[in-house]
């Protein structure tokens, strides 16, 4: 999008805000008007969105620092488990 095209898209989202503005004045703040805010607001948002994607930046990949967790391949203690319940499976079953 060149900056033409932005500054058209801008000048008729603001026109839209007006004539919302004058549909609130005269209708009220009934649902159908609500909604057409929230979209004109929608469209504002997505088009500064445009703007800074137009808007050439050098971009980083973040740096994350990850934590190694060891899990142990031994098998649990079963006692772990006594009396103790699976939802939705009912008790658990020791096996004998």
């Amino acid at each position: 999008m060149n900056s033409t095209e932005i500054v058209e898209l801008r000048r008729v989202i603001g026109q839209m805000r007006h004539a919302v503005s004058a549909l609130r004045a005269r209708y009220g703040d009934v649902t159908a008007v609500q909604r057409l805010a929230n979209d004109v607001e929608r469209m504002d948002i997505d088009a500064t969105e445009l703007v800074d994607l137009a808007t050439p930046r050098q971009r980083e990949a973040p740096r994350v620092e990850r934590e190694v967790v060891v899990v142990p391949d031994t098998p649990y203690d079963e006692s772990l488990w006594k009396d103790a319940d699976d939802e939705g499976l009912g008790g658990y079953r020791h096996r004998t």
